[in-house]
């Protein structure tokens, strides 16, 4: 699978491009959820640009930490994120901090602005895992043509599959799958009459830490803490952070229309 694409003056790469769609695909969907509840376009649009910038540095910096070995010996190749190298629960976090600070200093509710915010998060993820199929990344094990003929695959993603004379499994689909999954059922929820203040950001938490956990497991390029997988450590406190928030949620929240809109 050719990584990019050769415009003869420049090369794109299509990691880049679907992190770039991802973004203004998810964007737009919080932008638009938030309004629906009464928050000021340019306020949403402001928030989301500085948390997305000091997003994507923050998932640079959390998968170059991780990976500090290769680089402190390679720094020029840490600014080439291009080749790949987006840790997404750095993203996370860094896009959350910057989130609640804002909130913190305009007196928002933090929940009631992620329950917006995750809606376009999710697509967003299941969009960007495209980028690591066309460059070669974010798969499982070693497998044969065989099994993944058997999962009915397009040919072009089995192909895509075929790395260094090896077949792998197709974990960024299983990934982009999930996510897809879990927004179409929030997409559901959020116009449900039952539906109060931070259920759809508990949903989001105990949905991608479930996936996220088990896929993990699955994959060859996992970011490493001692003899630990990093990111299932991450999706149990997610899991965790998420039952919480829905058992208080649940007995503490308020409906969407018994909040100041």
């Amino acid at each position: 699978m050719n990584p990019t694409i050769d415009l003869g003056i420049i090369s794109i790469h299509w990691y880049s491009i679907f992190i770039f769609i991802g973004i203004l695909i998810g964007s737009n969907f919080a932008i638009k959820e938030a309004k629906k509840h009464g928050f000021d376009e340019d306020f949403i649009i402001n928030m989301l640009f500085l948390a997305i910038i000091i997003g994507i540095l923050g998932a640079r910096i959390y998968y170059v930490l991780f990976n500090f070995d290769y680089y402190k010996d390679n720094l020029l190749e840490i600014f080439k994120i291009w080749n790949g190298g987006l840790a997404i629960h750095g993203g996370i976090i860094a896009g959350l901090i910057t989130v609640f600070i804002i909130c913190y200093k305009k007196k928002i509710n933090l929940v009631r602005i992620l329950d917006y915010l995750v809606v376009g998060l999710i697509i967003a993820q299941a969009i960007g895992r495209w980028g690591n199929f066309f460059n070669g990344e974010a798969h499982g094990a070693l497998t044969t043509l065989s099994y993944l003929e058997n999962l009915r695959l397009p040919k072009f993603i089995i192909d895509g599959m075929y790395i260094n004379g090896n077949y792998y499994i197709p974990t960024f689909l299983y990934e982009s799958i999930w996510c897809f999954i879990g927004f179409i059922i929030m997409i559901i929820l959020r116009k449900k009459t039952f539906m109060k203040v931070g259920y759809l950001t508990s949903f989001y938490l105990v949905w991608y830490g479930i996936e996220r956990f088990f896929v993990e497991g699955m994959r060859t390029d996992s970011l490493m803490f001692l003899s630990l997988r990093v990111a299932q450590l991450v999706s149990i406190l997610m899991i965790i952070i998420g039952i919480i928030l829905f058992i208080y949620s649940l007995k503490k929240g308020k409906k969407y229309g018994e909040v100041n809109e």
